[in-house]
């Protein structure tokens, strides 16, 4: 299994598999710690986010998060001539902090062993955009700081323009799909029709 993991699960713009990863990495985790972390994240943005986007859109934003932030990671390894591999659900993850933060910048946040450390959305997310923006570039390898802030940038973007730009639009696209999917249906593909 350790073949297959490395190959289709980390993401690396210098492996044989390309495209796969850029969505199986966000899927995989380096240690049950990483695991943890990654999912407490999520798991105390999840309600804010599903409320905003609801559970549909929550979805397809976050799978696309993964493959945006995967794609600016390699974009950053070609650039500098670094092709460690990538794994972990960071950069999707980052994309949802990143849309509550920007959607709800007054929220008050804390960090989980310090409760009694408040501070605004708004300033987490500056706070750690720049964090990245100095990890990308001082070159620290101690995370992906590519993906993260692909992630953000991503995040921001989708709540500020995405949404109205690519969700509200999407009719046409799936009247179009519903329209393919009944006329092949009728000619004997043995579906059932609408």
């Amino acid at each position: 299994m350790r073949r297959i993991m490395f190959t289709y699960f980390t993401s690396n713009p210098s492996s044989r598999a390309l495209c796969s990863p850029m969505l199986l990495s966000t899927f995989s985790h380096f240690s049950l710690f990483h695991m943890a972390a990654n999912m407490y994240v999520l798991w105390s943005f999840s309600s804010s986010i599903v409320s905003l986007l609801g559970c549909e859109q929550f979805i397809a934003v976050y799978l696309s998060a993964g493959v945006i932030s995967t794609f600016v990671s390699y974009v950053a390894k070609m650039a500098t001539g670094r092709f460690e591999p990538s794994l972990g659900a960071s950069g999707a993850i980052m994309t949802v902090l990143a849309a509550v933060c920007t959607k709800v910048p007054e929220a008050k946040l804390a960090i989980i062993l310090l409760p009694m450390f408040t501070f605004t959305a708004g300033s987490a997310l500056k706070a750690i955009i720049a964090f990245d923006t100095a990890g990308l570039a001082l070159g620290w390898r101690l995370f992906d700081h590519a993906a993260h802030l692909g992630g953000a940038l991503f995040g921001m973007w989708y709540v500020t323009y995405g949404h109205e730009l690519i969700w509200k639009n999407r009719e046409p696209l799936v009247k179009a799909w519903h329209e393919m999917r009944t006329k092949n249906t009728g000619k004997g593909g043995g579906g059932r029709s609408n």
